[in-house]
């Protein structure tokens, strides 16, 4: 898959999101909401300190977006740091946005492609365009430094 030199820009972006959800503590993930070129919302994880299950950097980046526009449909591409959950899956699809673009799998919880592939089931109104694996090791190393730097040793 080529990604294009907007796109590592917008990831790059992402990963100045997920880098400052470092700082407050919170897992590393970072999202950018792009569309012609301009940005419409971003965010970076806060579930921890905002007590909010749902402060998920794609969700916050999609809530951003859709006020800065005034509308719930967004279209455009989503940049996360992280193969997105189910939640932030069932919220891009409900955006309508079009293109998914997002750099570490997700073995976990991953639904986009890792262990669901919501996104592109036929049977909902909307899919969406996924392209895994931008700055992948960059993404994952973040993600692998964060937990290593917060479990302690066996």
């Amino acid at each position: 898959m080529t990604f294009s030199p907007d796109d590592i820009t917008w990831m790059e972006q992402a990963l100045e999101k997920a880098a400052a959800a470092v700082a407050e503590g919170e897992v590393p993930v970072g999202a950018v909401l792009g569309k012609d070129g301009r940005p419409l919302g971003s965010g970076g994880n806060s579930p921890i300190s905002t007590h909010d299950p749902t402060a998920h950097a794609e969700i916050k980046a999609i809530r951003q977006a859709a006020a800065t526009i005034r509308n719930y449909r967004l279209g455009g591409t989503l940049y996360v740091t992280l193969e997105p959950c189910l939640m932030c899956m069932g919220a891009i699809i409900h955006s309508r946005i079009e293109r998914l673009v997002f750099g570490a799998l997700d073995p976990k919880t991953g639904a986009a492609r890792s262990v669901y592939q919501i996104g592109s089931d036929r049977r909902l109104n909307h899919t969406v365009k996924i392209e895994g694996g931008l700055l992948e090791e960059r993404c994952g190393r973040l993600l692998k430094d964060f937990f290593r730097n917060r479990r302690p040793s066996l």
